[in-house]
């Protein structure tokens, strides 16, 4: 059994939030920096924590309100996997976002909507959509808002339009 240790964290956000596997849970990467740079070879990496909640109140605010570069304050319990290339998972109890990530543009006529691990683009000045995976990989366009799933299901089955 891997040890476990209870601590509290500051990081960015990675990526958008992502439900979980079951109700009222959510998963995200948060990226952690050493704590003091100027004690530590420049070339040290940043540590990533694969982070999971099961309070259905964190869940919410996780995938309702915390976007990419958000910088959080979280208390959980680590635990280090098996293999050591693969992030630490980092179960969450506590969560205070610290500060939002700066908006660099306004989005007027854009609407994200999400669909499981995809991310529409909808732009009131275009029929096309783009679609991307909530970690910002490039998935495709769809030629209207009815093409969307056809788009994604070729996607899963490894077929690029």
């Amino acid at each position: 059994m891997n040890p476990q240790t209870h601590l509290a964290i500051e990081g960015y956000v990675d990526a958008i939030p992502a439900p979980g596997t079951g109700w009222g849970t959510a998963t995200f990467d948060l990226i952690h920096s050493p704590a003091d740079g100027d004690t530590i070879a420049p070339d040290t990496p940043d540590t990533v924590y694969a982070c999971t909640t099961a309070d259905p109140r964190i869940a919410d605010v996780l995938l309702r309100e915390i976007q990419p570069g958000d910088l959080l304050r979280v208390t959980g319990t680590v635990v280090q996997p098996d293999n050591p290339k693969a992030p630490a998972r980092f179960t969450i109890d506590a969560l205070e976002v610290l500060e939002a990530a700066p908006t660099t543009h306004l989005l007027y006529d854009l609407v994200l909507e999400r669909w499981g691990t995809y991310v529409a683009v909808f732009d009131a000045d275009r029929d096309q959509v783009p679609v991307f995976t909530v970690s910002g990989r490039w998935v495709g366009e769809a030629a209207n808002p009815d093409a969307i799933s056809d788009l994604i299901d070729a996607y899963e089955e490894g077929d690029p339009r």
